[in-house]
Formats: C-alpha cells, sequence, structure tokens
C-alpha cells in the first residue's frame, strides 16, 4: 500500500502541458515517416535495385565475419575490410567506412554477423532501440518518456545507418540511473561504455572530483574484464592492428581532412570547416574540453541536485570531444530527459520547453543543412542546464535533500 501510494504521488507530480505531448508524438511520427520515405526511396536497408545498401552498419558486421572467420585483424587492415564489406552488400560502393572501434566491440559484432547482414541490421536495431527507449524512460520518470525518447530527431540519424546512438544512450542513462542507489550497477553500464572511449574522456576526472569511487572501481573492473576477454579471444595481434589503424584513420580525417569535416559536430570540425588549420582547431578544441572538465569538476563537488549534475556530464561528454557526429547525439537526449523532467515537477522556466524544441529541430535539420548544427544543439542543452542551476539554486538544493533523505 505504501508503495502504491508513494507512485501516485509521483505520477500527481510529474506533468506536461498538452503542447509539448503533442509536439512529442508530432516529432514521433515525422521520424517515422523519414524512415519510411527513405526505404521507398531506396536509401534505407534495400536499394532501388532490391540490393542491401551499404551504410555504417556494413563496418561492423564485416568485422564480425572476419572474427568468426579466423583473421581479426583483418578488421584493422582498411583495403581487406572495405573488400569483406563489399562482400556483405554483394556490389562495391563510394566511401570508406573503417573501424576504429576497440577489439572489444568485436566480442558484439561477432555476435551480429552470425546471420546475414539484413536481418543483423534489423536485429540490431531491434535490439538496441528498446534499450535507448527504456533508458530516457527511466530518467523522464514516467510514461510520457516513452514518447520523447522516440520524439528525438536523432532517432533517425542513427536508424539510418545502423549506427550505436541507441547503445550509447542505454549506457549512459542506466549509468546515471543508477549512480545513486547502485553505484556498482552504474559502473558496469559505464564499463561497458569503453567501446566509445573517446565520449568517456571526462568522466575520470569528474567522478573522482565527485568521489565517486565504487562507480569508478566498477568500471575499471569491467574495462580491464572486457579487455582481457578481447586479448584472450582475438589475441594481441588485433589490438596492435587496432592501435595502427586507429592512428591513421584519426590523422586521415582529423589532420588531413580526407573525411567529410562538414560531418564533424564539434569545435574542431567547425574551425576546419571554417579553413583553420589542425593546430587552430586543436588547440579551440582543447580549450573548450578544459573549460567544460573545470566546471564539471566544481559542479560535481557542489550540492547540486544530482540530476542536473548528470545532464551536465552527459552533455559536456559531447562537447569535449573532436571525434563526434550526428548519429552520437542520440545521446543528447539524456540531458533533454533530466531537463524535461526537471520542468514538469518544479515548473519549467520561461523559455526552456522553447530552448529544447530549438536543440530538436537543429539535429533534425542536419541531413538539410549539413553543417555543425549537433553542436548548436548541444550548446543550447549545456545553456539550459546552465541557466537552471543558476536560476533555482534553493530548488536544487531541496531535490537533493529529497533524494538522499
Amino acid at each position: 500500500m505504501a508503495v502504491d501510494a508513494i507512485s501516485q504521488v509521483r505520477r500527481a507530480a510529474f506533468e506536461l502541458t498538452p503542447t509539448v505531448e503533442l509536439a512529442c508524438f508530432a516529432l514521433g511520427v515525422a521520424n517515422l515517416a523519414l524512415l519510411a520515405a527513405m526505404f521507398m526511396q531506396g536509401s534505407w536497408l534495400v536499394g532501388a535495385d532490391g540490393r542491401p545498401v551499404a551504410a555504417d552498419f556494413v563496418n561492423f558486421w564485416a568485422a564480425g565475419r572476419q572474427a568468426l572467420d579466423g583473421h581479426p585483424e583483418l578488421a584493422y587492415v582498411s583495403p581487406i575490410h572495405k573488400a569483406m564489406e563489399a562482400a556483405a552488400v554483394g556490389h562495391g560502393f563510394d566511401g570508406d567506412y573503417p573501424l576504429i572501434y576497440p577489439p572489444t566491440f568485436l566480442l558484439a559484432t561477432t555476435l551480429l554477423a552470425l546471420v546475414p547482414y539484413l536481418p543483423a541490421f534489423a536485429a540490431w536495431m531491434v535490439l538496441t532501440f528498446p534499450a535507448y527507449v527504456i533508458g530516457v524512460r527511466r530518467i523522464v520518470g514516467h510514461p510520457t518518456g516513452i514518447l520523447f525518447a522516440c520524439a528525438c530527431p536523432a532517432v533517425v540519424a542513427n536508424a539510418a545507418v545502423g549506427q550505436n546512438g541507441f547503445l550509447i544512450t542505454a549506457l549512459l542513462a542506466g549509468t546515471f540511473t543508477c549512480m545513486e542507489r547502485r553505484p556498482i550497477l552504474a559502473g558496469c553500464f559505464l564499463g561497458l561504455l569503453s567501446f566509445k572511449p573517446h565520449l568517456g574522456l571526462l568522466f575520470p576526472i569528474v567522478l573522482i572530483a565527485g568521489g565517486r569511487w565504487r562507480v569508478i572501481a566498477s568500471a575499471a573492473t569491467v574495462v580491464t574484464l572486457l579487455a582481457g576477454a578481447s586479448l584472450l579471444v582475438f589475441g594481441v595481434g588485433t589490438w596492435e592492428a587496432f592501435l595502427r589503424e586507429l592512428s591513421l584513420v584519426s590523422h586521415a580525417a582529423l589532420a588531413d581532412g580526407v573525411a567529410d569535416l562538414a560531418k564533424l559536430q564539434s569545435v574542431f570540425g567547425v574551425i576546419r570547416v571554417l579553413g583553420g588549420g589542425e593546430n587552430l582547431a586543436g588547440m579551440l578544441q582543447a580549450a573548450l574540453t578544459g573549460a567544460v572538465a573545470i566546471g564539471l569538476c566544481v559542479l560535481w563537488r557542489s550540492r547540486a541536485a544530482f540530476d542536473l549534475k548528470a545532464a551536465a556530464l552527459a552533455t559536456g561528454a559531447l562537447l569535449a570531444t573532436p571525434y563526434l557526429f550526428v548519429y552520437d547525439l542520440a545521446a543528447l537526449a539524456v540531458p533533454m530527459a533530466y531537463l524535461l523532467r526537471a520542468g514538469a515537477r518544479t515548473g519549467a522556466l520561461p523559455g526552456e520547453v522553447l530552448g529544447l524544441g530549438c536543440a530538436c529541430l537543429l539535429i533534425f535539420a542536419f541531413p538539410f543543412v549539413k553543417g555543425p548544427v549537433g553542436l548548436a544543439a548541444a550548446l543550447v542543452v549545456a545553456l539550459l542546464i546552465a541557466r537552471r542551476l543558476l536560476a533555482r539554486p534553493r530548488d536544487n538544493d531541496a531535490e537533493l535533500t529529497a533524494r538522499t533523505a
């Protein structure tokens, strides 16, 4: 009875305006319609010629296939890997999809390659999208969170190419929602996120500043176990090949500009697109990363509400890396969900909902703009978090007291 009463109080405390719910529904329908249109036009999953479309996911599947064939190190040799990708879809294609994920990620891609390319693509989405929705819904703390998760515009960017943005978001959500009461489990989620190490640059620093030692210990244990398992299964040579390929691809993409720099949603990418040199872009990116790190350390040592600390760290993790693409911005659903929950429970600040809507529209505009709109969206969310921290310090302390009582 007591649990039911608490649940009813929480539901009563959560309230969104019909306008927000209607906007979420409309964006969700727009996402679904856009994916359907892409499929009908032959630009998603299956082309107009009836053959599979080569997308980012072919990179994962080909790596898994090479591991199953007994040569996991060849996944990190671009020409051989490209040939396996072409074999996966049954035809050649323009562009390159080099593998720059550590061998720990091969533990997952090997399982995907047990079935043909298209069924594996579908299975990847079927497995990761619900995890993403559940993670966002847990943050929001209300069934409306499901609607919000489906409305986020990066859903299309991730689903269209079969990337891992859903998995990233689910692991981030699991890390933060478990950190207060289940720090060991939170560390496990964070450790699993190590397959995307450039998104975890700030976590060790900020968690140390916040004294989250059990989270750190748990995450370090998981990372060690994953690395050990990959060494045992794939061998030292695979790790050596990975480090060589990572160095070559990173230099070609970030320094030489071989990749489409307009797709980078980072300060580094913006400077390079505007004609700035590698050194200038690197210095400005480093300056932003340093400033974000200092601000987050101060925040995590303060008495601010944990929800806003989590939202700030999730946003900062995206701003800190130079290697950020629009599908990675599915993870922006985490801080946006925290802001949505804060607004529903304590009242939205003037213009806060409009700001969230602008962030969504910026990401939604990427296919039409092909510029750093995702970076702009992340900066908008960062400003909304900072505004809430400064505008309602008493509410933050009250929420912190309520959560830890």
